[in-house]
């Protein structure tokens, strides 16, 4: 067995831009191109259910990861920031100053986005 520690996946993406590389803005009609890339990201780094809950994510399969059920703990907060920051690195400035509150969660953020579109 190895003593090396184990790393999320979503804690080596560097560059969101790089994934997504669209930037979603309120004038163009492009935010079912940008979901879409962003939840094939958030699937492929294993962070789905923070944008949408996995009781409501029917491709995700139950699983015990702290992730997957919620908990509020230490490692889902800071995996719940990344993807936090993965959306508000992809958004104009217009959309960031309409979605950005204080103490805001991932899924709070995508859902403010998917009312205004």
């Amino acid at each position: 067995m190895s003593d090396k520690p184990q790393y999320h996946p979503a804690l080596t993406v560097t560059n969101i831009k790089n994934f997504i590389p669209i930037v979603l803005e309120t004038d163009k009609s492009q935010y079912t191109t940008w979901s879409e890339l962003f939840k094939i990201h958030c699937r492929a780094y294993e962070v789905i259910d923070h944008i949408i809950p996995a009781e409501a994510n029917s491709s995700q399969s139950a699983t015990t990861d702290a992730s997957t059920t919620q908990q509020q703990t230490p490692s889902w907060s800071r995996l719940d920031s990344i993807v936090l920051q993965w959306i508000y690195g992809t958004i104009s400035p217009g959309l960031l100053t309409t979605v950005l509150v204080k103490d805001s969660t991932a899924a709070t953020a995508w859902e403010r986005l998917r009312t205004i579109f």
